[in-house]
């Protein structure tokens, strides 16, 4: 006679949570930062010998150590935060918009062009408005080309945008060549330097408070637009299941065109407010890789828009710390950017367990005979 097989539960089992609360979601994230500044520390001392502590504070400063310094990471900020917007409604319809960092790259080309173009016979408030219509328009354009291919004939949208960043590339190159200043430079320079003629005006003794005023509009307009309007509704069918879509009624060609649309044009005025509100000239630099940066800005904050402005601020504050410990403890690049990703890792890492537990093979009481 033979012997029933034996099944043992395994030791432990990885199980998807059906749902979490706030204050845990959160206190998983503080723990996961605690725990990557424990990490960095120790990195940070097997490296350099010195206080971690000494080396955080001086993170802090190059971020927010002079009433410039903060300024400058609230702009970087707003601009790494728009082009997170523009990415959340494709990435809830499951649409992988990875070109983001061309759609900024046509919008600041088109902002650009018109401050050279229209400097001179525009007033700054007008030029303003037609930049910005300017940038969306061109942003559109990008991120509906992929998309009308998606819907026509089912392409690979990751592919497509991502080829999309690199023909964005080459046009700003171009553009470069066209407008450089002084001639031979290959640079275009500061755009009306001297005039200031389409720069974003000082509003409240700052330069920088129309950028933040814009992107924040944009913040609780997402939101909004997302979770309580009926293409937020479809937008957020189609990203569980386009057969649900389908049964629906809800035509996908349609949706995926015009949120697309959305999508680039976001990223495109992203274009503007680097370009007209930041930098006054135009690079192959201008998008600067935050097109890829706002992948992970969107993705953990979960297209919530007030959390990316949370993990947009993270992101920002990381960057400036990582150059100034760089510059005042000698350390190379490299080991900054170590701290960095172990930083990223960590939050990223976090995820996992908001949205699955680890449970435990519980052992048996065995009774006596």
């Amino acid at each position: 006679m033979s012997t029933p097989a034996v099944h043992h539960d395994p030791a432990l089992r990885i199980v998807k949570r059906d749902g979490i609360a706030l204050w845990k979601n959160w206190l998983i994230r503080l723990i996961a930062v605690l725990f990557a500044l424990i990490l960095s520390g120790l990195f940070i001392y097997a490296v350099t010998k010195m206080n971690p502590l000494d080396v955080y504070k001086s993170m802090y400063d190059g971020a927010m150590g002079t009433s410039r310094r903060t300024w400058i990471t609230i702009r970087d900020t707003m601009t790494l935060l728009c082009i997170g917007i523009g990415l959340a409604p494709a990435f809830r319809m499951r649409f992988w918009n990875i070109g983001a960092e061309g759609q900024m790259l046509v919008g600041g080309i088109a902002t650009a062009g018109l401050m050279i173009y229209l400097g001179d016979s525009m007033s700054t408030p007008l030029m303003l408005v037609v930049m910005a219509v300017a940038s969306l328009i061109a942003g559109a354009v990008w991120g509906i080309l992929p998309a009308l291919c998606k819907a026509r004939w089912g392409t690979n949208e990751t592919l497509f945008t991502l080829m999309m960043n690199y023909v964005a590339i080459q046009l700003t190159s171009y553009c470069v060549a066209l407008w450089e200043n002084p001639y031979g430079s290959n640079t275009v320079g500061q755009i009306n330097q001297q005039t200031r003629a389409g720069w974003f005006p000082e509003i409240f003794g700052n330069s920088f408070t129309l950028n933040v005023a814009i992107v924040l509009l944009l913040t609780v307009g997402m939101f909004l637009y997302l979770r309580y309007t009926k293409q937020g509704y479809e937008i957020a069918v189609l990203g569980e299941s386009p057969n649900t879509a389908r049964y629906a009624g809800i035509k996908l060609s349609k949706v995926i065109v015009r949120t697309m649309a959305i999508s680039g044009a976001l990223c495109g005025l992203a274009g503007f407010i680097a370009v007209a509100g930041s930098s006054h000239t135009i690079s192959t630099s201008t998008a600067g890789g935050r097109g890829f940066t706002a992948i992970i800005v969107a993705w953990v904050a979960k297209f919530n828009t007030f959390v990316m402005l949370l993990i947009s601020l993270l992101l920002v504050f990381l960057e400036k710390g990582a150059k100034e410990i760089a510059s005042q403890f000698n350390l190379n690049d490299f080991a900054s950017n170590i701290i960095t990703g172990i930083i990223l890792f960590c939050i990223i890492a976090s995820e996992f367990f908001v949205n699955y537990r680890v449970v435990f093979r519980r052992r048996k009481e065995v009774g006596p005979s």
